[in-house]
């Protein structure tokens, strides 16, 4: 028979607790539906019971969301479910360092940090390497969080600018048929980026500097030919530049320089027989040193529950197709 053990978490206020157990204890409810052991609420206090494994287990959660709240941050039922997920996996110490990280705070004072693990070791990424690989489906804030590094990369004088890019690569829709000059052409494609860094920095900000050239919005056709030092330069809808593209751009690299690639390989809007070059880009320069590929999936989208189910729906779609491509290849030999 196994051991049985009890553990009891204390609030400090009313307030902690209700944020921790959520309205109506929605979130300890969450919790113990996700353990072996009993939770019983009472008096200020959480009454943890049951194995030893199970108990730590709990424990360690809402530890973890504790320091979390602690921090100055929400605890909601996203940051209960994945912090149940990372502590069964073992993950509480990379869980612990990523919520007392903070990237900068916003204009509106909301602070930025990674809310997955997957996410807090695209950010460590950037921090370390030169070039940065952000490859992963629509959610996972892979242009968010290259933006804020950018921003906080400029605040803290590590670089003289910002330069943000994409193809000006659309789904049914080309350059020539949108009204307007070049700037106003280019702009609907740069739209999440302009809205990025207006969170960021408050839209009076981001246009001063927009104005001063401290930071440049720009198709990526207009990078060619020049060398860009001590900038923060991202690339963004890189799934839809071509191999030609793509080494034009990574060879504009220069010194006191970061680049961050950001892209979806399932949302790609080049034309079918037009091979990806963040796809082969990331094949030829997964090893090469100063430059790290992250792979972002479902389980760091942070928008409705709904929307990881239909990106796996749409894995599982794409596994079951190649498996019976392979399969009748297969069977004609």
């Amino acid at each position: 028979m196994p051991q049985i053990v009890e553990k009891v978490i204390t609030f400090r206020d009313r307030q902690e607790e209700t944020a921790i157990l959520g309205n109506q204890d929605e979130h300890l409810n969450q919790m113990a539906r996700s353990f072996g052991g009993q939770l019983v609420s009472r008096g200020g206090q959480v009454t943890i019971s049951g194995a030893v494994e199970d108990v730590e287990q709990m424990k360690q959660t809402f530890d973890e969301l504790l320091y979390l709240y602690r921090q100055g941050s929400p605890v909601t039922m996203h940051e209960v479910k994945y912090t149940v997920g990372a502590v069964a996996e073992g993950e509480a110490q990379a869980l612990h360092t990523m919520f007392g990280d903070t990237i900068l705070t916003t204009a509106r004072g909301r602070a930025v940090k990674a809310k997955t693990l997957g996410q807090w070791r695209y950010i460590e990424a950037i921090r370390k390497n030169h070039i940065t690989f952000g490859i992963g489906p629509a959610g996972t804030g892979k242009t968010y969080l290259a933006v804020a590094m950018a921003v906080y990369s400029l605040k803290n004088k590590m670089v003289d600018r910002i330069i943000l890019t994409r193809p000006a690569v659309e789904a049914g829709e080309k350059l020539g048929f949108l009204p307007g000059d070049m700037q106003e052409k280019v702009d609907p494609y740069l739209r999440p980026l302009y809205d990025a860094l207006g969170d960021i920095l408050g839209q009076e900000t981001f246009q001063k500097y927009l104005l001063r050239g401290t930071i440049e919005v720009a198709p990526l056709a207009y990078m060619r030919g020049r060398t860009l030092e001590d900038a923060f330069i991202i690339l963004d809808e890189a799934q839809n530049t071509t191999p030609q593209q793509m080494k034009m751009f990574l060879t504009r690299f220069g010194f006191g320089s970061k680049m961050v690639v950001t892209g979806d390989l399932t949302q790609t809007d080049l034309l079918r027989n037009v091979p990806s070059g963040l796809k082969q880009a990331q094949k030829i320069l997964a090893s090469v040193p100063g430059i790290a590929c992250l792979t972002l999936d479902e389980k760091d989208v942070i928008r409705h529950e709904v929307v990881s189910r239909i990106i796996r729906a749409y894995e599982l779609f794409e596994e079951q197709t190649e498996a019976r491509l392979k399969e009748k290849e297969n069977s004609q030999q």
